[in-house]
């Protein structure tokens, strides 16, 4: 199964770091934010993953590109370089990883719609280049099954109230409401049957939340996992030196592999 990973947006609210990189790659810890997202999935099994690039894409290609020589130790025979052994030490072996670009203003139901024709079964995951949390992937994915509904979205309750998510009767999501004080908000770590792409458009100005998931929220085609555990986004610099103060003392509760 595709694990889809937005990667492209512009990341204006941490303008310290992504005036030089784009958000996905900022560090957390020795590791960018984007390589601990896809460490819980494949904690669970999931390695193929489609990552949705737009602003400063290149970046995320190059660390790709060059990961077997920069988290391995390397021989290499200067004058030959045919002559260079890498010696596999790191554990992100059987990785798969589709390097999409899919523009530079793109909103995120475009950005969706444009990797659509790497999604090659019945049903994908997605998330968000920026969110970390102890999400019971296996758990999530049997939630989405049972209910036999098109979208899944995993509703979080971070420290601080942001965005709109309420939740009405059997789960279903709502995205109208004003939060109460103790809500769930859009934690990302979504499941989609493949029809979603019928509700999208490759045009830039096509967004996710704010009229696709709205209108099927509507239809009662969006159910809600309830993760009540550890989750936090990195949306701007203070959010930034929390994650990295947890990584750093021992306290990452997102590192589950």
């Amino acid at each position: 199964m595709k694990v889809v990973i937005l990667c492209g947006g512009l990341g204006t609210r941490l303008k310290e770091e992504t005036e030089f990189r784009p958000k996905p790659m900022v560090y957390v810890g020795n590791k960018p934010i984007l390589w601990h997202i896809m460490k819980i999935y494949a904690h669970y099994g999931f390695k193929d993953f489609v990552l949705a690039l737009g602003y400063k894409g290149d970046m995320i290609k190059e660390y790709f590109q060059n990961y077997e020589l920069m988290n391995n130790d390397v021989m290499l025979e200067l004058g030959r370089p045919e002559n260079r052994v890498v010696y596999q030490n790191h554990e992100e072996v059987g990785w798969k990883v589709t390097l999409a670009d899919t523009g530079q203003l793109a909103l995120k139901g475009s950005r969706l719609k444009q990797i659509e024709k790497y999604i090659d079964g019945d049903e994908f995951m997605m998330t968000y280049g920026d969110g970390v949390g102890n999400v019971d992937i296996s758990a999530l994915l049997e939630f989405h099954r049972d209910h036999g509904k098109m979208v899944t979205i995993t509703g979080s309750i971070p420290k601080s109230q942001f965005g709109k998510l309420a939740i009405l009767e059997n789960d279903t999501a709502n995205f109208t409401e004003k939060p109460k004080a103790d809500s769930f908000i859009n934690g990302g770590f979504f499941v989609f049957n493949k029809a979603i792409f019928n509700h999208l458009v490759d045009d830039d100005s096509c967004d996710l939340e704010y009229g696709v998931l709205e209108k099927l929220s509507r239809e009662g085609q969006v159910k809600v996992f309830r993760h009540k555990d550890f989750w936090a986004n990195m949306d701007n610099f203070r959010d930034m030196e929390y994650l990295n103060k947890l990584w750093d003392e021992g306290k990452a509760e997102w590192k589950i592999w």
